[in-house]
């Protein structure tokens, strides 16, 4: 017959065993999780040499969120506006908006970062013509002088007409005159941005 010790130490053995086998038959119900989607974010608003840090969380599909560090692949779409480097910070370079781009495996999503110019001193606005027929249309830019040289602000700056009679005006400079006048209309156009003005009078003529 076995003695107490051997009895012991067989049952310690088995316990073990049985531990064991079923830790490996047990891990074999647990699978990562899928990759569902991301999100990259923050959408901001900067100005020239500003930057902003970018972000990436990743979502599965049970429900679980983390954030992403290496890895993630960043763009940016408009890098004459806002450059991104490998690890996600943005800098301001130019006016506009421009679209960052994260990717992760198999997704990848976008937020939008605005850019501002800094340190404006003045905005010139210029158009072909002094006035136009009424029923035409005519195009305005607006220049923007800025330590070291200038930069065309026209698709960034904030347009306005003065006298809606005149006509109107849309956020990429364009001016549209009101059909049909019979006197002249003279109204003032304005170009803003970085809380400076810039501005030039101009006329619509009846026929």
């Amino acid at each position: 017959m076995l003695s107490r010790k051997k009895k012991l130490q067989l049952v310690t053995a088995f316990a073990t065993l049985l531990l064991f086998a079923l830790g490996v038959g047990c891990s074999g119900f647990f699978v990562d999780p899928t990759l569902t989607g991301i999100t990259v974010g923050p959408a901001a608003t900067i100005q020239t040499a500003g930057t902003v840090q970018m972000s990436a969380v990743a979502t599965y599909n049970d429900g679980s969120t983390k954030t992403l560090g290496k890895g993630v692949q960043w763009n940016s779409g408009t890098p004459s506006v806002a450059t991104i480097n490998p690890s996600g910070l943005v800098t301001g370079v130019g006016s506009g908006t421009s679209s960052i781009t994260g990717s992760f495996q198999t997704q990848s999503n976008s937020a939008t970062i605005t850019v501002q110019l800094a340190n404006i001193s003045k905005i010139t606005v210029t158009s072909p013509d002094s006035s136009i027929h009424t029923g035409d249309t005519e195009q305005f830019d607006a220049l923007a002088t800025i330590p070291g040289g200038s930069q065309d602000i026209t698709d960034s700056a904030t347009w306005n007409s003065s006298n809606s009679a005149a006509g109107s005006i849309d956020s990429t400079g364009l001016f549209t005159s009101a059909a049909g006048l019979t006197s002249n209309q003279t109204t003032t156009i304005t170009a803003t941005e970085d809380g400076v003005t810039g501005q030039k009078t101009f006329t619509v003529t009846g026929p």
